[in-house]
């Protein structure tokens, strides 16, 4: 093994690997139970343009400020200081960290559809001992790939990635042929939902976003890229497929089935809808590459997860003990330290199921501001070097896009997310004391940490009610 670099390609599929996991293969049902055709179409046209601006945030930034490594954390602290680069790396790392488990219980309930039956269950939904088991010598196996280097890594999900496609591929060719215009049109308002338009929109928006995160992969992995250049290029080469493909399944599935059978579906929802097309094998096919998409997103998952402690333990944001690099270019101790993060997380799943369920739902909303922050540092560095307007105009607009998932994703959703940041807080000022000797903090931070706080405790307050919410 070695530390060898990773090239465009293998930096692109690392980028499309970690937002094409297991929610586009449920995409139909989730867009179909809250919105109509209508309303899809606008929500897939706002997140298209947003998600762009989002991705040619980082293309600019890595061309304006090609030494600087790690993409969320970096970029956060570079503009905004220590505490935000921090807070931006830690609501990415759990969100990331806690998310990767959903992708294990997933792989194995997809399991479940070829060894279950009535009277005897293996592996349920992903939750039953046998699962916890094949999840756990997952992700020591996945251990070892990646502290063997993360070139090899990179190279396996390569390989992975064109498999996870290619039904994909299939699904929106049958979806051509069998599209029907008049089925399509027959109730584009989802009439039947009793809200606006502009309500539907809206409840896309949650659900366009989720399946785009990820698309800081390559920003993330930057000090392993072969060419600073690349990493830019395969962001936006990431985002452009699989927008493609997200947009192509959602829509084309409207016009073979009605919408309201659709939203009924058991997910993964492609499979029935593979099956209405080409017979009962559809569901087969959609269930095999579901596992090998869930395990493949779970290793470049893994791998940014692993790095984004690492380049912040490198100043102070984390403990210092997680800045070690293996002989093979691996962060080996920040590894060590999501993987047993990962491992506590399946116990949680083993045992307290609807608990992790909440906590999955709050960690998840910890990815809004990291977002945020990327484009607002575009816009502010280039005001700062009066760059080209249209890179001005690329940074506004990807802030404003962040403003609007905030809005989106509610109020409850941000007060949850803060009940983990304060954790992440406490691990920062204790990391930025063994640093520098004693905590660095500006008057601006300090007033953050008290805004946090009081936050943190109307949060704990409402916790109650925001659970049952």
């Amino acid at each position: 093994m070695s530390n060898k670099k990773i090239g465009l390609v293998s930096l692109t599929a690392l980028v499309l690997s970690s937002m094409i996991g297991s929610g586009i293969f449920s995409l139909p049902q989730n867009m179909a139970a809250v919105a109509g055709a209508e309303a899809i179409s606008i929500g897939w046209l706002i997140t298209g343009i947003g998600i762009i601006f989002l991705g040619l945030s980082f293309f600019f930034i890595s061309r304006l400020r090609p030494e600087l490594d790690g993409g969320i954390y970096t970029y956060a602290r570079e503009g905004f200081g220590e505490l935000m680069g921090f807070m931006s790396a830690w609501g990415y790392w759990l969100c990331a960290t806690i998310g990767i488990v959903g992708y294990l219980t997933v792989a194995f309930e997809g399991l479940g559809v070829f060894t279950d039956s009535e009277t005897t269950v293996i592996f349920g939904q992903g939750n039953t001992i046998a699962a916890f088991i094949g999840s756990s010598i997952i992700v020591w196996l996945v251990h070892a790939l990646i502290a063997g280097g993360v070139k090899e890594a990179a190279a396996v999900n390569l390989v992975a990635t064109f498999v996870k496609v290619a039904p994909l591929i299939l699904f929106i060719a049958l979806g051509l042929w069998y599209f029907d215009a008049d089925l399509f049109n027959t109730d584009v308002k989802a009439t039947a939902l009793n809200n606006t338009v502009g309500d539907q929109v809206k409840d896309t928006m949650l659900i366009t976003l989720w399946v785009f995160t990820g698309v800081e992969g390559a920003a993330v992995l930057s000090a392993h890229a072969k060419k600073r250049s690349d990493v830019g290029l395969a962001t936006v080469l990431g985002i452009v497929i699989a927008l493609i493909l997200y947009v192509a399944i959602t829509i084309l599935s409207l016009g073979i089935l009605p919408r309201e059978a659709i939203a009924n579906m058991a997910n993964p929802s492609m499979g029935p809808l593979l099956d209405a097309m080409m017979g009962s094998t559809g569901k087969v096919i959609i269930t095999a590459c579901l596992i090998v998409s869930v395990l493949a997103s779970y290793i470049s998952w893994t791998m940014y997860s692993a790095e984004v402690p690492y380049c912040g333990a490198k100043n102070g944001a984390f403990p210092k003990i997680l800045d070690k690099l293996n002989q093979n270019g691996t962060p080996i101790n920040s590894l060590w330290f999501t993987g047993f993060v990962v491992q506590f997380c399946l116990v949680l799943v083993l045992v307290f199921e609807q608990s992790y369920n909440n906590l999955l739902m709050i960690s998840t909303s910890m990815i809004l501001i990291p977002y945020f922050l990327i484009g607002a540092y575009l816009f502010k560095l280039s005001i700062q070097i009066n760059a080209a307007w249209y890179i001005k105009l690329t940074g506004f607009m990807a802030s404003l896009y962040g403003l609007w998932i905030v809005y989106a994703a509610g109020l409850e959703y941000l007060l949850l997310s803060v009940v983990l940041y304060v954790p992440g807080i406490l691990l920062f000022l204790y990391s930025n004391r063994k640093f520098h000797g004693k905590i660095t903090l500006t008057g601006a931070e300090k007033g953050i940490l008290a805004v946090i706080l009081a936050i943190f405790v109307y949060a704990v307050y409402r916790l109650p009610e925001l659970l049952a919410a």
